[in-house]
């Protein structure tokens, strides 16, 4: 495997720790995607009675996979491994329910790497040790500290090998039994949309559907507004779209990718999208089978270069307070430094005045304007030397930023022909991946104990 293949399963890797979304966009939907599952009537009874244990046995901690047992401690290691990773803070009902989510990843798991060794496909020692290495990496840790922390946190680096080798293994296995083409004809009709369609309004939406009858409703809007509380304490939107969703973008974290509203095809969301504002969340939204949750990650134009995407150089001026300051003090203290930092003229007097009112200095010449946060707005009016208002609390400091340069973004061209048929190639494969991964599951023998 070459150096770029391990740090791309690397990447991979912390993305599913972080239950982020994968790099590839999926395609934009709010319902689940069966157009290739074929369906048939399973002719439910409305008054159903069910004969012998209710609790399926599908909680129990173990499960043997075609002869291969998963155990209760890799279950509960890779959910330490997630839930310190996240920082979650779950009650035992949600931890209990990522339990199982957990459990049917590690069974998709080991059905990848059986169907690759089926096919005489392995990974080598030395693939995942450069692999789990550059995962180490990504997260600012030596190989060594990733193994202490992951014993700290009641997980093992056996948990983060295993699943290394799965990705290794089945995107092997995908790109020895699927080739996708794509005409030319239909990478100039797409470039002709992206251009007929310059201008106009892009959205980064995030989504988690759930299906609903008339008599779930009540049931699914009150999942729904849990979710949100969830999502309101900091529980990422990722980790609840692929625990919960319906749709097919569950298996992305719910990410919709960059969509304008016509693809939606639902007035209700259109409605809904176009009135929020980056950042927000709304739900549980009805819709014709069920209800979604919507997160607004971001907006943009069609081939228009964005404001927000300014790259800044600054300089940062700070003071702290000794242990012990009262209010009054700081208060006192943090007029002095407004009134110093009010009448410095421009970065090129910042050293001077730092040095007068005893304050640090810190130059950052890379950061872009959307990445500013509760100060975007106040940036993005500032010119050339000017300063913001002071910022900060007594425990923290006070501090203000100086705008010593601003560059604009350039105009967007169209997409190359290369990218357009990477996404095209990209979101076949794992459509035809899925359906691979969906037929080893409907052959496995799975024994629970």
């Amino acid at each position: 495997m070459c150096v770029s293949t391990a740090v791309r399963v690397a990447r991979n890797t912390v993305l599913t720790l972080g239950m982020a979304a994968l790099a590839v966009p999926a395609m934009a939907q709010v319902v689940p995607d069966e157009q290739d599952v074929p369906s048939a009537g399973l002719d439910l009874p409305a008054n159903l009675q069910i004969f012998g244990k209710a609790d399926p046995n599908i909680r129990k901690p173990t499960a043997i996979v075609n002869d291969t047992v998963i155990t209760g401690t890799d279950v509960d290691q890779r959910v330490n491994l997630i839930v310190s990773f996240n920082k979650l803070q779950l009650d035992p009902a949600d931890r209990d329910r990522l339990r199982l989510q957990i459990l049917r990843q590690l069974i998709d798991e080991t059905l990848q790497i059986q169907a690759a060794a089926a096919e005489k496909i392995t990974v080598s020692k030395d693939e995942i040790d450069r692999s789990f290495n550059s995962v180490a990496r990504n997260l600012q840790k030596t190989p060594e500290e990733m193994r202490s922390w992951m014993r700290q946190i009641g997980s093992s680096e056996r948990s983060i090998r295993r699943q290394i080798e799965g990705e290794l293994a089945w995107s092997r296995l995908i790109r020895r039994r699927i080739d996708v083409s794509v005409g030319q004809a239909e990478i100039d009709a797409i470039i002709k949309r992206i251009v007929d369609a310059r201008g106009t309004p892009e959205y980064h939406v995030y989504e988690i559907f759930l299906y609903a009858t008339q008599d779930r409703a009540q049931e699914v809007q009150a999942s729904e507004q849990r979710m949100i509380q969830q999502l309101r304490q900091g529980t990422p939107f990722e980790y609840l779209a692929r625990a919960n969703s319906e749709a097919s973008t569950r298996s992305v974290g719910g990410d919709l990718g960059w969509i304008r509203l016509p693809m939606l095809q639902s007035p209700v969301l259109e409605a809904t999208i176009g009135q929020m504002r980056a950042g927000q969340i709304a739900g549980p939204i009805e819709l014709a089978s069920g209800y979604s949750i919507i997160y607004l990650a971001d907006t943009r134009q069609v081939l228009t270069s964005d404001p927000r995407d300014a790259k800044l150089s600054l300089k940062q001026l700070s003071i702290t307070f000794p242990a012990g300051t009262t209010e009054a003090q700081a208060t006192d203290r943090a007029a002095e430094f407004a009134k110093a930092t009010s009448a410095m003229q421009g970065c090129g007097d910042a050293d001077r005045v730092a040095a007068s009112i005893g304050a640090t200095v810190v130059n950052n010449d890379s950061k872009r304007l959307r990445d500013m946060e509760q100060l975007e707005e106040t940036m993005s009016k500032m010119q050339i030397g000017q300063v913001t208002p002071p910022f900060g609390s007594i425990d923290q400091g006070v501090r203000v930023l100086v705008l010593c340069g601003r560059d604009d973004p350039q105009e967007k061209g169209e997409p190359s022909r290369e990218v357009i048929e990477d996404g095209i190639v990209e979101e076949r494969t794992n459509k035809r991946a899925q359906r691979m991964l969906r037929d080893l599951r409907r052959d496995a023998l799975v024994e629970y104990r």
